[in-house]
């Protein structure tokens, strides 16, 4: 398959016969110890969103196949090379993980695409970029990392050094399901440490292909190990286990608890939680361009379908200017193609399932009955026969109470509320349980400084939305969880601080 094209450059028809030709070749057993492995030999379906149909049967793991992956695991890290390694040699082989991404990008994004629904351009121009960039960027880092010396009193000397922390399982969700793997695994590995790497059972392919080309790039055996299976088993015992010294989830916030309480009832090891959201993106009737808040309006809750923790949820629109940027959002609602995601001319593809399809709708009808106004969309849209797909959808006149306002649809569902002072906008974005985002729309310099201030969110988007590279830090406040992804701080989640004191 080539690796080289954008995805434009081949048609339609081009990607399905690339799909028939890849699914017979997708891989469907477990990664551990550097070797394929089929554990206790039950299977579960993948099933691809574009058409329901089953794409492959992939091995099912449970505690004993995560007992191996983590033994696995501990042996690398307490006995084999790679925690001894060079910083540098360790550089060197997330380098060659990143060419070998790019070598496979195409099939990799197709992958990803027949797992998990996202437009194909969007696999290839993003997911494989994001993925390909993470494993350069902490490559690159990996040998440029320095320890402390405090200034102590002559006669001692004092050195705070950071030290892998152990082995690390990643547990990842399926919205992003190559990009959240490499936030976890390249830091970790940059580190030191030894993975696990559970993906969601809806999109476990593209992480089973990551384990192998990690093994081709010269990864040592049983430092990046990958498991499928389901949450309540093969999640479940990756948190438990004792012999696991970090976790590090993302997920929904109920299922982050969880990942807590494991914690607590086995060894203590350290959970670190990137969890829900319900973003605020507020636009002034000052902001530079109303036309372009608008569409970034649009683009952040439609992109990926609506299926991302930091997306712009919740539109919060001066008075002043509410119908003319309503109204906006809701022609863009309109125009978006919503299609077969193997074809390259399509905006929006399908939602992860039939059940994602089911639970957005009845967040719809929830708000309508509450007596929000449907604006655009608000129902399943049929594209490919046995798909998942749902139209892009605004709701105005909704109140801070309606739960289209409070809770996370994870859908292509944008909800509108109004304010009439800077006060009011603050009080209403901060006004959820969760902190993961917001957007802020204005010329004023002093109000773009003191709102984003105010504002308890880990990241701040000031007449942007869902803009960054792997410099800044990811994470966010309250019920979205703690630690970061990303930049420098990542690290701090796969290390140890040690102090040693030494008295001359």
């Amino acid at each position: 398959m080539p690796h080289d094209e954008a995805p434009a450059a081949r048609g339609h028809q081009d990607w399905l016969g690339e799909a028939d030709a890849l699914i017979p070749r997708l891989p469907t057993r477990h990664r551990v110890a550097g070797a394929d492995a089929d554990g206790s030999g039950s299977a579960f379906p993948v099933v691809s969103p574009r058409d329901g149909r089953v794409v492959a049967l992939v091995a099912d793991g449970g505690e004993k196949e995560v007992d191996l992956a983590v033994a696995a695991a501990r042996r690398a890290f307490d006995s084999g090379p790679w925690p001894r390694m060079s910083p540098v040699e360790r550089g060197r082989v997330l380098l060659r993980i990143a060419d070998l991404v790019e070598e496979h990008r195409s099939e990799l994004a197709l992958t990803v695409t027949l797992e998990n629904g996202k437009p194909i351009t969007e696999s290839y121009g993003v997911e494989l970029r994001a993925l390909a960039g993470t494993f350069r960027w902490y490559g690159q880092l990996a040998d440029k990392l320095t320890d402390e010396s405090p200034h102590t009193g002559p006669g001692a000397l004092a050195l705070v050094t950071r030290e892998p922390s152990g082995v690390v399982g990643a547990v990842v969700p399926w919205n992003f399901p190559l990009t959240l793997a490499a936030w976890k695994v390249a830091p970790a590995l940059a580190a030191g440490c030894a993975v696990v790497l559970k993906p969601s059972e809806l999109t476990p392919l593209s992480a089973l292909s990551l384990g192998r080309i990690a093994d081709e790039a010269g990864l040592p055996p049983g430092v990046l190990n990958v498991v499928a299976g389901g949450g309540p088993t093969a999640g479940r015992a990756l948190g438990t286990h004792p012999d696991v010294d970090v976790i590090a989830f993302t997920g929904s916030t109920a299922v982050g608890r969880h990942f807590l309480r494991y914690a607590a009832d086995s060894n203590l090891k350290r959970v670190w939680l990137e969890l829900g959201g319900k973003s605020p993106n507020i636009v002034l009737p000052d902001a530079p361009d109303l036309a372009t808040a608008a569409a970034t309006a649009a683009w952040g809750i439609f992109f990926n379908q609506g299926e991302m923790c930091t997306a712009p949820s919740r539109l919060l629109v001066h008075a002043s200017v509410a119908d003319e940027v309503t109204d906006a959002v809701v022609a863009r609602a309109g125009t978006l193609r919503v299609g077969d995601p193997l074809d390259p001319a399509t905006e929006m593809g399908a939602l992860a399932g039939a059940a994602r399809v089911a639970a957005v709708q009845d967040h719809v009808r929830r708000g309508a009955d509450a007596g929000a106004r449907l604006r655009a969309g608000g129902s399943p849209r049929h594209v490919v026969p046995g798909g998942a797909y749902f139209d892009p959808t605004v709701l105005d006149r909704v109140t801070p109470d309606m739960a289209l306002a409070r809770e996370e649809i994870f859908g292509p569902v944008l909800s509108v509320l109004t304010f009439d002072t800077l006060d009011e906008a603050v009080a209403l974005a901060n006004d959820t349980e969760y902190g993961l985002a917001a957007g802020l729309w204005t010329s004023d310099l002093s109000t773009a400084h003191t709102v984003a201030r105010r504002l308890r969110a880990g990241t701040v988007w000031v007449n942007c939305y869902e803009e960054g590279d792997l410099t800044v830090p990811f994470g966010g406040y309250k019920q979205s969880g703690h630690g970061r992804d990303k930049s420098i701080h990542a690290l701090e989640k796969y290390t140890e601080l040690k102090t040693t004191w030494i008295q001359l």
